[in-house]
């Protein structure tokens, strides 16, 4: 592969993961004037957040197995359109009820882009490079946390927040002529993978007892999902508990997501000397003692705003550094069945991530603690998992390295 198509191919599959993303965090300054424009409260309004992580949770199981019957590119154009007139969609409702319905909707469309970024990863790449992969995807991804939040709250506060979702058809529509024209076609259609229930569920079934898979999925998924406390309740306590503007917000939410961003590049040359399994050892605890003494300090009162600033940043650090390697050690022992297990995987980070999202709607502390809370729950049972889950893996850990299985098919 030439260097400048390893660019484009990298950009391309970015894009694609950072769909969902841009979706939630662009219209998240948003919330206040969506609560006053459809006559509802904040806290309804993050209900239609928590029904896009359930449409992206759901949508993922269903994308996993066309991915395998029908090649990567044909089920990925589906989601697309989905997710465009979705979003178009959008901007014309007059309640939060059609808006949590479409941003469920949005969601299945937004996933397909999501699971067939993952697959095609292991599809095109040596499998000793998907760690590197999924890094350099979390720094193009990263675009949105810095910049969609900035321009959400600009574009509500001059144009109005239906504007937001007239703005991401655009960015998809973008993403799909690229997609056409630029990204080949990673996996050939298999007939032999069947759409009935019963054989689905058995291929589900196959990958999810892998001890390597269940132990790294689960493990980042409750990890991961830390992730989403703070995304769902970062609104609330930076503009109503905090009392700063919408754009204010914005900038902040930016320079939170250099936290996740950078660390995650920095994974990119621990990999180099460090097995990911080795990193993934030392990153959790530190998630775990970082949020503990979050949790801690928001109950004793210690932190104002740039203190909860400083904490929450480091947390998404451990995040940032953690998130690639359990993705890759998920899906190492993997290859015909590869959209299958990304699929997978991407449904329990979901699932994880909408249960917590739901938790946070349904506090009514006037503080940071049940965003802190549920923080520290993630990282200590995300770490209890881990030491749980190694004792079932008898076998010496797939680690992202080349095996034979793998082809790389852009040359």
């Amino acid at each position: 592969m030439t260097k400048k198509r390893y660019f484009f191919t990298v950009l391309i599959l970015g894009a694609l993961t950072a769909i969902g993303p841009f979706s939630i965090d662009m219209y998240l300054p948003g919330f206040p004037a969506i609560a006053k424009s459809l006559h509802t409260t904040t806290a309804e309004v993050s209900l239609s957040l928590s029904g896009f992580f359930i449409g992206i949770s759901v949508g993922q199981l269903l994308y996993g197995p066309l991915l395998d019957r029908f090649g990567r590119k044909n089920p990925l154009y589906v989601g697309l359109v989905l997710y465009i007139l979705a979003s178009l969609g959008c901007f014309f409702v007059t309640s939060i009820e059609m808006l949590i319905a479409l941003r469920f909707i949005q969601a299945v469309g937004s996933c397909a882009a999501g699971v067939a970024s993952m697959a095609m990863v292991r599809d095109i790449f040596p499998v000793k490079d998907n760690a590197k992969i999924f890094a350099l995807l979390i720094l193009i991804l990263g675009v949105s946390p810095m910049i969609a939040p900035t321009v959400g709250g600009y574009v509500t506060a001059v144009f109005g927040w239906q504007l937001i979702f007239i703005i991401l058809a655009v960015i998809a529509t973008l993403i799909t002529i690229a997609v056409i024209f630029f990204l080949p076609e990673s996996y050939q259609p298999d007939p032999t993978h069947s759409l009935k229930p019963k054989p689905i569920i058995n291929s589900f079934w196959s990958v999810m007892k892998h001890p390597q898979f269940f132990t790294y999925a689960i493990c980042g998924a409750v990890g991961f999902s830390g992730l989403f406390a703070y995304l769902a309740a970062s609104p609330f306590v930076f503009m109503d508990v905090f009392g700063i503007s919408s754009k204010v917000y914005g900038w902040i939410f930016a320079l939170l997501s250099v936290g996740f961003i950078g660390s995650s590049q920095v994974n990119g040359m621990l990999t180099r000397r460090y097995k990911s399994e080795e990193i993934v050892n030392v990153t959790l605890p530190a998630m775990v003692v970082i949020s503990l003494i979050f949790l801690t300090g928001s109950i004793l009162g210690w932190f104002g705003l740039y203190s909860t600033i400083i904490m929450i940043f480091a947390f998404l650090c451990c995040v940032g550094i953690t998130y690639p390697n359990t993705s890759a050690l998920s899906l190492a022992p993997f290859s015909k069945n590869a959209g299958t297990a990304a699929a997978l995987m991407g449904a329990l980070q979901m699932a994880v991530g909408t249960l917590v999202s739901v938790l946070v709607s349904q506090f009514k502390s006037r503080s940071s603690i049940p965003m802190a809370g549920l923080m520290a729950a993630a990282a200590v049972l995300a770490f209890m998992i881990l030491l749980i889950g190694k004792r079932f893996i008898t076998e010496q850990i797939d680690e992202p390295v080349a095996d034979g299985d793998n082809k790389i098919l852009i040359h």
